[in-house]
């Protein structure tokens, strides 16, 4: 290489390249730039008078300076001033480097723009423009918000000393309310873990098991008051099956105790057989099993009703109630022995109340009318003489007779829902009267009558007139038609006859009749009978 100075950039001489100052360096090839479009020139030239790009600015001074603006207050430098232990800033280069980025090296003063380059990315390793802070087309990342940060993990806790059983139940370590919970809660675990276990294994061989499916039934039932095993039960004891053998012939009824002294209640055509020519028998057998013999104490075959004795210390007395008070659709229970099955129980409802009947004479002395009970309850032949009762237990009525399609034929029919029974208000008169005399007396008109309708009006009809008795004393005829006595509506023949004896001997009484069309009322003073 020639030692001839090559010129610079400006025209001066370039520095001898073995100096050993710095290496030569060419100056920049002149520019030729090539004429422009007056048009763009006048569009995009500069103005006329302006030689820079940038104009000084208007506050410049005379040579060009620019005031340097006040120094910021103190509130201002504490806020956004550098720390005050002289932390190197962001355009502070590493130790050892110049002050500043762009200042320039003291040595020759001279150097060019190259120089400069070279010695600034001397400040940063590996040159500024691989430092993102300085590289203008590093990409812009946001970073997360304060305290989106993950928190730093917690320390590992140490293990702390283990306890021995001993030091539990006697070092002190633990409290004895704790102790006592601790036990109380596995103590409570247990029992539902036992009844778990007990549950699943129950399920688990109901499941298993072989054979039938049973049904559910409950482990005990329950008769509250006033229900019917709970009447039948009290009312059982009191209730006898009679027993009556003449010769080589024997019948069955009911009968039930009404006095602490043995005296039963039955029918009159049950003991009748055994109180005629042929001198019978009667045995009273009761719902234990035992039997003893009975006597009859008295009869009133018009009511078809009779007493009995039986040699029995501290029998079983049945409750008394009133027939009066029974209205249609009450509930009673009928006791006997239909057919010989003793203890018989059915059970029905009051049908009908002060329903005249009059009985079959067959098996009694007499010619019985009652104003009876009428029941749905099952009354067969065997449940004569038992008693009829209520929900409470009282006896309200005898059972007495039934209705059949047999017995209309002539023969021992069965039951179809059409029972009678005496009312007991009447059948404890009847039976009083019996134990203290031994016979009954009933009021008596001295008529003989039928049934008759003129399809208005119902009434009895008077056939003959008994010859100075209390209907010929009153002045009633043949013919006459009976239609009230006392308070009593009369329907029938049978009906005039229970109203009469609703007296007593004596009363006198007023009777409405009709004669040849015509009302009438006579007052008869009733006979006995």
């Amino acid at each position: 290489m020639s030692d001839t100075p090559e010129s610079g950039p400006s025209g001066e001489p370039g520095r001898p390249a073995g100096d050993g100052t710095a290496p030569p360096r060419l100056g920049p090839r002149a520019l030729e730039y090539p004429d422009t479009d007056p048009a763009d020139r006048a569009a995009f030239g500069r103005p006329d008078g302006v030689g820079s790009s940038f104009a000084p600015p208007a506050h410049a001074g005379s040579n060009g300076s620019v005031p340097v603006a006040p120094p910021p207050t103190a509130a201002v430098a504490r806020a956004f001033g550098r720390p005050d232990d002289g932390g190197a800033g962001l355009q502070r280069p590493p130790a050892g480097g110049p002050s500043a980025p762009g200042e320039q090296s003291k040595v020759d003063g001279e150097q060019s723009n190259g120089d400069r380059e070279q010695s600034n990315g001397a400040f940063w390793p590996g040159g500024s423009a691989d430092d993102p802070w300085r590289n203008p087309g590093a990409p812009v990342v946001a970073a997360p918000p304060h305290g989106d940060a993950d928190p730093a993990p917690a320390p590992d806790r140490p293990d702390g000393p283990r306890l021995s059983v001993r030091e539990v139940l006697f070092g002190d370590r633990v409290q004895p309310r704790a102790l006592a919970l601790l036990g109380v809660l596995a103590l409570a675990i247990g029992a539902v873990g036992g009844l778990a276990g007990h549950w699943t294994a129950s399920g688990a061989s109901a499941l298993t098991s072989p054979g039938a499916v049973l049904a559910t039934a409950e482990e005990a039932k329950e008769r509250p008051p006033g229900s019917v095993p709970d009447v039948a039960a009290r009312v059982l004891p009191s209730v006898v099956s009679l027993e009556v053998t003449v010769g080589n012939q024997a019948g069955n009824g009911s009968g039930v105790v009404i006095d602490a002294e043995g005296y039963v209640l039955t029918n009159d055509h049950v003991v009748a057989p055994a109180t005629g020519p042929g001198q019978g028998s009667i045995e009273a057998v009761f719902s234990d099993g035992s039997r003893v013999p009975a006597a009859v104490v008295g009869t009133d075959p018009m009511t078809d009703l009779a007493v009995l004795k039986v040699p029995v210390a501290n029998p079983t007395v049945a409750a008394i109630g009133r027939s009066a008070e029974l209205a249609v659709g009450d509930a009673v229970i009928a006791i006997g022995s239909p057919f010989g099955l003793a203890g018989t129980v059915t059970t029905g409802i009051v049908s009908a109340v002060n329903r005249p009947l009059r009985l079959d004479p067959e098996g009694s002395a007499g010619d019985a009318v009652i104003d009876a009970v009428q029941t749905d309850a099952a009354i067969n032949p065997g449940n004569s003489g038992g008693p009829l009762v209520d929900a409470t237990g009282a006896v309200v009525g005898i059972n007495t007779a039934i209705r059949s399609a047999g017995t209309e034929a002539g023969g021992q029919g069965g039951s179809i829902g059409l029972g009678f029974a005496v009312p007991i208000d009447e059948a404890r008169t009847i039976a009083e009267e019996l134990i203290r005399t031994g016979g009954v007396a009933h009021a008596d008109l001295g008529v003989n009558a039928r049934s008759v309708t003129d399809g208005a009006t119902d009434g009895a009809q008077v056939q003959n007139v008994a010859a100075g008795g209390p209907a010929a004393a009153a002045g009633l005829l043949e013919g006459d038609v009976v239609v009230r006595v006392g308070g009593r509506s009369i329907a029938g023949a049978d009906e005039l006859v229970v109203a009469v004896r609703e007296h007593a001997p004596g009363d006198q009484v007023p009777i409405e009749l009709v004669r040849q069309g015509r009302p009438l009322t006579v007052t008869a003073t009733l006979g006995q009978r």
